[in-house]
């Protein structure tokens, strides 16, 4: 697993314990009944922490699911280096 998702599956895995680490690449709010906006904002609190980021309020509705949220990721580091 790249950098990126092991970093994001620790973060997914401190918001949201009851997941099995194999689970968490495929989750997003739609199939975890725990996905609640607190969670919403632990995990963004924790990703923010993680990499080093301030994610904007605008994109936090786009943030939905570990693949769009590592989709997100690799864009803010590649938009980073240039």
């Amino acid at each position: 697993m790249a950098e990126i998702e092991t970093r994001l599956t620790n973060c997914f895995a401190t918001a949201f314990p009851e997941l099995k680490a194999q689970e968490i690449p495929s989750v997003s709010a739609g199939s975890l009944a725990s996905w609640d906006s607190l969670a919403g904002i632990t995990l963004i609190s924790l990703i923010e922490e993680e990499f080093g980021i301030s994610i904007s309020p605008d994109d936090v509705p786009d943030l939905i699911s570990f693949e769009l949220i590592a989709d997100y990721l690799r864009r803010t580091q590649s938009e980073g280096a240039k």
